[in-house]
């Protein structure tokens, strides 16, 4: 198709956006003067910022076009994941939250060295490390080729702009940067996603009605199909992997614990946990209906044959609403895709220095920690942004479906580890160990005979079993993944003495000062 031209007021919003973003870094530059200060603001953020900050965190550019895509292609099965996540924390943020404040310095996988020695803390980190960089490099090609598509600009120099900045931004201004720079993209996020709903179904003949009966006439409402059967992606899988999915990203992922290391207390932190979770699962919906939208609208209006679901979204974007109001859009989903690499990159950051960095330099001072914690920023930024050219250089068609994958497979049992931890007093570090072995071979196994790969013009399995290939969806790979962790830890821990441990580390622990807390206040009235 051809690329239509900003107007130069679009060109001029974008770039004060981009400039607001700049401007946050230089603000908090002169508090960055320690690691402390530098990876949880020491205390300085209110809860509520801290809520959209999470918000912001766990949405991206991933959300601002991948779910329109998926809206408009299929149905809403892959919402399910985001729907599970309330579901799940709302009975679970209250002991996690203060279970890490409690008993980590910095980073999230101190905790599993407590719980399971160094082995644990070593395999966790590196598959947050793995994870980060995958779903860091598909976030920067979705905005390059989204961008690329609406303007004459170059895929490659969008990624590299795109970069500096976020480098940038973490390195002047840390984390106090990084939330309250999300902050100002929630609002946005928010503004842009209803302003596009809103002109899409007024430019529908029919309204909103029509939008409902076409979209459910073709397949397009709906989170099925609802069989049990775990080859396909069906709301089952969806639900199940959710579950864990939830878990893992506000109960194991730095990026979210990080956050609340920033607030001023235990019940700061929930407050903003809650925040975040209650104000996510709207985002996605909204954008998810989003692309149903364009579905009902471009059954009313001639669409290019060129323009696939990827595309779609920003086609609308360039060709349907007015000037202005495009580059409001643009700089919100460049925004998007800021605020997540940046709290991507100073939680890499954060992991590298508490978890290598100070292994292999455990005596330096802390301004040498704040030093090397900034070449962290810039070398993973550099990293994100090869990796960028990369999928670029390869292309994909579902972005989503990927992202998912990814997650999946590198996911590595880490919900397992976490489980068995919080709930078994029996679990020993001997028994997790094999588990993480034998996982580690099953999900080699798992990926190995489901992946196919293209050469000499053939299409084959990269390790081809026959009958004993990994047949059921990516998705449920990361589930029994966990399953594994927690079935064999446990058993295998039984041939091992019970380990004596620290009640802090435990879910049993946490209930019982609760308990206790009570009681203490109840004597005092």
């Amino acid at each position: 198709m051809t690329k239509p031209i900003l107007s130069v007021l679009d060109y001029g919003i974008i770039i004060a956006v981009l400039l607001i973003t700049l401007y946050f870094g230089l603000k908090y530059a002169k508090n960055q003067k320690t690691t402390e200060a530098y990876f949880s603001a020491k205390g300085r953020v209110p809860s509520w910022a801290i809520g959209m900050s999470l918000l912001a965190t766990l949405i991206s550019s991933v959300t601002f076009l991948g779910y329109p895509a998926e809206g408009y292609s299929h149905n809403w099965i892959l919402l399910v994941q985001g729907l599970m996540v309330p579901i799940v924390l709302l009975g679970t943020v209250w002991f996690i939250v203060p279970l890490y404040r409690k008993v980590i310095g910095l980073s999230t996988y101190e905790y599993f060295e407590k719980r399971f020695g160094s082995f644990a803390r070593y395999y966790s980190s590196i598959a947050f490390v793995l994870r980060q960089f995958s779903g860091m490099g598909t976030v920067l090609y979705l905005l390059a080729v989204a961008l690329s598509s609406m303007t004459n600009i170059s895929t490659y120099w969008v990624i590299i702009v795109v970069g500096l900045i976020i480098v940038t931004v973490n390195l002047l201004g840390g984390i106090e940067a990084v939330i309250w720079l999300d902050v100002f993209q929630g609002f946005m996020l928010f503004a842009s996603g209803i302003l596009c709903l809103l002109v899409i179904i007024f430019s529908v003949n029919g309204g909103l009605p029509e939008v409902w009966r076409v979209a459910t006439e073709n397949g397009r409402t709906g989170f099925g199909p609802y069989d049990l059967d775990f080859t396909r992606l069906t709301f089952v899988v969806m639900a199940i992997n959710g579950a864990f999915y939830a878990i893992q990203k506000y109960g194991t992922d730095q990026t979210v614990i990080q956050r609340y290391l920033t607030a001023k207390s235990d019940k700061s932190a929930i407050r903003a946990s809650l925040l975040g979770i209650l104000l996510t699962v709207p985002v996605w919906s909204l954008f998810m209906f989003i692309g149903t939208a364009l579905f009902v609208y471009y059954t009313q209006n001639s669409l290019p044959g060129e323009v696939g679901p990827n595309s779609v979204f920003p086609y609308f974007i360039m060709s349907e609403l007015p000037m202005g109001v495009v580059g409001f859009i643009l700089a919100a989903m460049i925004s998007a895709a800021i605020c997540s690499l940046s709290a991507d990159l100073n939680s890499l950051a954060a992991v590298g220095i508490e978890d290598y960095y100070k292994k292999i330099k455990p005596n330096s001072v802390d301004n040498e920690y704040l030093v090397a914690s900034r070449w962290m920023v810039a070398i993973s930024g550099l990293i994100s942004v090869i990796i960028g050219f990369v999928d670029v250089h390869l292309g994909s068609e579902s972005i989503l479906g990927i992202i998912f994958t990814l997650y999946a497979i590198f996911s590595g049992g880490i919900v397992g580890i976490f489980l068995l931890g919080v709930f078994s007093s029996r679990a020993n570090r001997q028994g997790l160990n094999i588990a993480i072995i034998v996982c580690i071979i099953f999900t080699a196994y798992a990926f190995l005979t489901s992946t196919e790969i293209d050469f000499g013009g053939k299409t084959f399995l990269i390790l081809d079993f026959g009958e004993l290939n990994f047949t059921h969806n990516k998705l449920m790979l990361g589930v029994y993944s966990h399953l594994i962790v927690i079935g064999v830890g446990y058993v295998a821990s039984l041939f091992f003495p019970k380990p004596e441990l620290d009640q802090n580390l435990l879910y049993s622990g946490w209930k019982a000062s609760r308990k206790a807390q009570k009681e203490k206040e109840l004597y005092h009235e």
